[in-house]
């Protein structure tokens, strides 16, 4: 499956953006979808996970409370709505998704390595 993520940009601290993720043939609907996030020199970080129903949704503790994911699986796309921007929310945005048979619901698949599918990345830079 082709992810496509869009929606980054420059803005001030304190801003908004909203990020979306979709795919090329349809078929995101079928899978649970996470966020995940780079900053050059580390690894990626666990922004937020939503299950392919929506009922089950899990959030990073640096985003907790700020950011919101969602899913419109008529439209094909999960949103991810990032409010009070700061700059250490300055990075690369991915979202991915696991195989169609793994389970997302009771744990949230919080890291990187249990994802099978990579968009290409949406960049956010948040000046001070």
């Amino acid at each position: 499956v082709q992810l496509q993520a869009s929606g980054g940009g420059t803005v001030q601290t304190g801003d908004s953006l909203r990020l979306s993720c979709s795919t090329a043939d349809g078929s995101l609907s079928m899978y649970s979808i996470g966020w995940f996030r780079q900053v050059p020199g580390k690894g990626r970080e666990f922004v937020s996970t939503i299950t392919w129903t929506g009922r089950d949704i899990y959030y990073g503790d640096s985003v907790k409370g700020r950011f919101t994911i969602s899913r419109d699986n008529a439209k094909n796309t999960v949103y991810l709505q990032m409010n009070s921007l700061k700059p250490e929310d300055t990075a690369v945005y991915y979202c991915a998704a696991p195989r169609r048979d793994k389970y997302c619901a009771g744990y949230g698949c919080l890291e990187a390595s249990e994802y099978e599918y990579w968009g290409q990345g949406t960049e956010v830079t948040v000046s001070s």
